[in-house]
C-alpha cells in the first residue's frame, strides 16, 4: 500500500521545530502551508458551517489574528454542500479567510450522533440532524469531501469512543479506527488536490484511556510517515488527568519533527497542561460557545458577565488588552447588554474569548523559547482558573 510520503513534498518542508523548552516538553515550532505560516503552539479558532459564530471576518484575521481556523466536514457535507463549495472554489473563496484551514472528519459526529447513525465496517450511515435525511459516510468519502472542502490539513475518518467505554468496545472501535486509516490513506494517495494548493492528512491517535491502546494506535499511525498526526478522543468525559496520561503515552511515540493536534480541547489550564506536554494544535468551541453564555476568560480569571456583582464596575474586559474589546467596553457596559439580550454582547465576548486563547499560546511561546515555560505556567496556571 502507498504511504502518504508519495504524494507529498518532503516533510521538512511542511514542519520545523524551532525550540524545545528546557524544563519541559513544550515546543515552539512553525508549520508551513501555502496559505501561510502557523506559529505554535496554536490554538484554531472553530468555523463549523464556514463561519466563527458571531465573528466578522476582519475581526477574526485583524483583531483576533487567527493564524488557522477549523470547519467541521460533517456540517459542511449538509450544509451548504459540496457541490457549492465546489463552484465557489473551495472553502477558502466561499468564506473568505485567505489563511489556512483545517477539516475534522466527521468522527467526533459520528460518536455524538448516538442513536441516528449505524456503524459498521464500511463506514457510518446515519440520519441528518436537520432533515433527518439518511447519509453514508465511508473513509473514501471522506477523504473526497475534504478535497473538496479544500482544507490545508484534512483528518483521517475515525470513530471516537466515549471516554469511559469499556476495554473491549475501546478494543473493537481501535480496529474500525485503524481500518479506516489504512483506506483513507490509500484514497488520499491516489486523488489529486483540487485547487492547486498543498493538502495534507493527519491520522488520528484514539485508543480511550487504555495505555495499550494508545500506544498500539500512535505506533500504526506512525507507520504512515504522515506530516502530522492528532490526538483524539479526549475531553470526552473522562477524568482531566487521565487526558494528561494519555497524552504522555502518545507523545512518547509520535515523532519530534512534526506537529501533534490535540483535538476538541479544551480550558486555558487543558492547552498550558498539554503544551507542557509536547502537543503544538489545538481548538474547542469553548471560547465562543462560553462568551455568548456571557463567561469570558480573562488573564484574571474567569468572570461570569450576566452577575449583578459587574453592573457598576467600568473596568475593561481585560487589564491585558488582548484584543479591541478589552479596552472598548467596560464589565459594566457587557453585563447590561447580556441582561437585556443585546446580539452585540455575545459577539463581544466571542471576540474577546477567542483572542484571550490566541494571547495565551502566544505568551506559551515567547516562554518556551525564553526557556521558562513551566516556571511561567506554575505562576499563571491558578490565576487563569479562579472565579473573579
Amino acid at each position: 500500500m502507498k504511504t502518504l510520503r508519495n504524494n507529498w513534498r518532503a516533510n521538512a518542508d511542511f514542519y520545523e521545530l524551532q525550540h524545545t523548552d528546557a524544563g519541559s516538553h513544550a515546543r515552539a515550532g512553525r508549520i508551513h502551508t501555502d496559505h501561510g505560516d502557523i506559529l505554535t503552539p496554536i490554538f484554531m479558532p472553530v468555523g463549523t458551517a464556514a463561519s466563527v459564530k458571531g465573528v466578522h471576518l476582519h475581526e477574526l484575521m485583524d483583531d483576533i489574528k487567527a493564524q488557522i481556523i477549523l470547519g467541521n466536514t460533517y456540517h459542511l457535507y449538509l450544509r451548504p454542500g459540496t457541490d457549492i463549495i465546489h463552484k465557489a472554489g473551495g472553502l477558502h473563496r466561499f468564506n473568505g479567510f485567505t489563511r489556512p484551514m483545517l477539516t475534522d472528519s466527521g468522527g467526533f459526529q459520528v460518536f455524538s450522533l448516538t442513536g441516528i447513525r449505524k456503524l459498521r465496517r464500511e463506514g457510518c450511515e446515519f440520519r441528518s440532524h436537520i432533515d433527518g435525511s439518511k447519509h453514508f459516510f465511508s473513509p473514501e468519502g471522506v477523504m473526497d469531501i475534504e478535497r473538496t472542502i479544500g482544507a490545508d490539513i484534512m483528518m483521517a475518518f475515525d470513530e471516537c469512543p466515549p471516554g469511559t467505554a469499556d476495554f473491549q468496545y475501546a478494543r473493537k472501535s481501535l480496529d474500525l479506527t485503524h481500518h479506516w486509516l489504512d483506506r483513507c490513506v490509500e484514497r488520499f494517495t491516489s486523488t489529486p488536490e483540487q485547487y492547486g494548493y498543498h493538502q495534507t492528512l493527519f491520522p488520528i491517535v484514539q485508543g480511550c484511556v487504555y495505555p495499550e491502546l494508545r500506544r498500539e494506535s500512535a505506533l500504526r499511525c506512525v507507520e504512515k510517515e504522515a506530516e502530522g498526526y492528532a490526538i483524539g478522543g479526549l475531553a470526552v468525559g473522562e477524568p482531566a488527568e487521565q487526558m494528561y496520561e494519555m497524552i504522555e503515552v502518545v507523545n512518547e511515540i509520535l515523532p519530534t519533527d512534526r506537529p501533534r493536534y490535540l483535538m476538541g480541547v479544551g480550558t486555558p489550564a487543558n492547552l498550558l497542561e498539554a503544551i507542557e506536554r509536547g502537543v503544538d494544535m489545538f481548538d474547542c468551541v469553548m471560547p465562543t460557545r462560553n462568551g455568548r453564555n456571557a463567561m469570558i476568560f480573562t488573564s484574571q480569571g474567569v468572570v461570569n458577565l450576566r452577575n449583578a456583582k459587574w453592573a457598576d464596575c467600568f473596568e475593561p474586559l481585560d487589564p491585558c488588552g488582548t484584543s479591541y474589546v478589552d479596552t472598548a467596553y467596560t464589565k459594566a457596559y457587557i453585563h447590561h447588554l447580556f441582561k437585556a439580550k443585546e446580539l452585540l454582547a455575545m459577539q463581544v465576548a466571542s471576540i474577546h474569548n477567542l483572542a484571550f486563547y490566541l494571547w495565551l499560546v502566544g505568551e506559551a511561546r515567547k516562554h518556551i523559547l525564553a526557556d521558562d515555560f513551566s516556571k511561567w505556567k506554575s505562576q499563571i496556571l491558578n490565576q487563569l482558573m479562579q472565579r473573579v
